[in-house]
């Protein structure tokens, strides 16, 4: 199944552990895109701005439900949006 991934992160530095997460479930990134540091309309976790970045990956549907649970749990994230495509 195909899904698209955006994120939102306070620092670039932690997208490196996110990738290793997608990895740790089998998944694979098919395009990666970068939009750069954006400022937000209001703040998250006392953030003005955040790193944005949108994946689109490649995973079984069995290990969408785990992965989900990671990033919920993963307190560098601000946010996060996990749509499936196909």
């Amino acid at each position: 199944m195909q899904y698209e991934l955006t994120l939102l992160l306070p620092e670039e530095a932690e997208i490196k552990g996110i990738k290793e997460l997608i990895a740790s479930f089998a998944g694979k990134v098919e395009k990666e895109e970068k939009w750069g540091k954006r400022s937000l309309v209001y703040p998250i976790k006392k953030n003005t701005s955040a790193y944005y970045y949108c994946y689109r990956l490649e995973m079984d549907q069995k290990n969408i439900g785990e992965l989900k649970k990671k990033l919920n749990f993963n307190e560098k994230l601000m946010r996060y949006l996990l749509l499936k495509i196909s």
